[in-house]
């Protein structure tokens, strides 16, 4: 990318990915964006957790009804995690950690997709932070906020449509 303007614009989800694997070095490069992400005090207390089984992937998947679906076929995903209870801006925290990661596979050419995970579940009341705890083994104090899918991109998609911003929701001095 030549710009961050450019970064911005041409960033957007992917949920079909090719079965290339991503580099060891890319993954350095999207975690490292992670962890430069900032935090409320410069805690840094959130917790990731790299995840390129397929058996993982699938389970991944079906943690919740709908909106996971992509990471059955993502060759890669990373789960943000935090601590509620040591931490009262984890999820803003780990927002911002996960779309670090996110600006950082689009600059790499690859594509990402964000599955919502906190507050999500299965119709039979189960939750995805209980399924997904489940699978990785996760410690009790820590919570799911998010699942981010990664992998080469399967399609193009065309940057944002700048005549589609919708600038009349941004207000200067107050709200009229």
């Amino acid at each position: 990318m030549a710009s961050f303007k450019d970064l911005i614009q041409n960033r957007r989800s992917h949920r079909r990915f090719t079965k290339e694997e991503i580099s060891s070095e890319d993954l350095r490069l999207i975690l490292r964006a992670a962890l430069m992400s900032p935090t409320s005090k410069n805690q840094r207390a959130w917790q990731f957790v790299v995840v390129d089984d397929p058996l993982q992937l699938e389970k991944l998947s079906d943690a919740k009804d709908l909106g996971a679906q992509f990471l059955r076929d993502a060759p890669l995903a990373i789960v943000v995690l935090g601590n509620p209870a040591e931490n009262d801006c984890w999820i803003e925290d780990g927002a911002i950690a996960a779309i670090s990661m996110q600006y950082q596979a689009e600059e790499l050419g690859l594509g990402s997709c964000w599955a919502q995970m906190r507050g999500r579940g299965l119709s039979d009341g189960i939750s995805a932070d209980e399924v997904i705890r489940g699978v990785l083994n996760l410690p009790e104090e820590l919570s799911v906020l998010c699942v981010i899918g990664i992998g080469h991109k399967a399609e193009a998609r065309k940057p944002q449509n700048e005549e589609k911003l919708k600038w009349e929701q941004v207000h200067i001095g107050s709200f009229e």
